[in-house]
């Protein structure tokens, strides 16, 4: 009998992580705000203004949202 060769599977992107996570060129994770979306008339403009704007993923979040998006997203 032949001996089966031995295959690396892909890894699969995880589609929901994709869509709010991207990766900047120097390899940091960058996210949206949450609380952004409805209700803003009870939040004030400072607050709504600095909801738009994107952050960094969390040191303890890291290793996880890496994990979901294997080839950079």
């Amino acid at each position: 009998m032949a001996k089966a060769k031995s295959v690396k599977l892909k890894l699969k992107t995880h589609k929901g992580a994709a869509k709010r996570f991207r990766i900047t060129a120097g390899g940091k994770v960058v996210r949206g705000h949450a609380y952004a979306r409805h209700i803003l008339t009870s939040k004030p403009s400072r607050r709504k203004r600095r909801l738009g704007q994107r952050t960094l993923v969390d040191k303890a979040d890291l290793h996880h949202v890496r994990a979901m998006l294997p080839y950079g997203g």
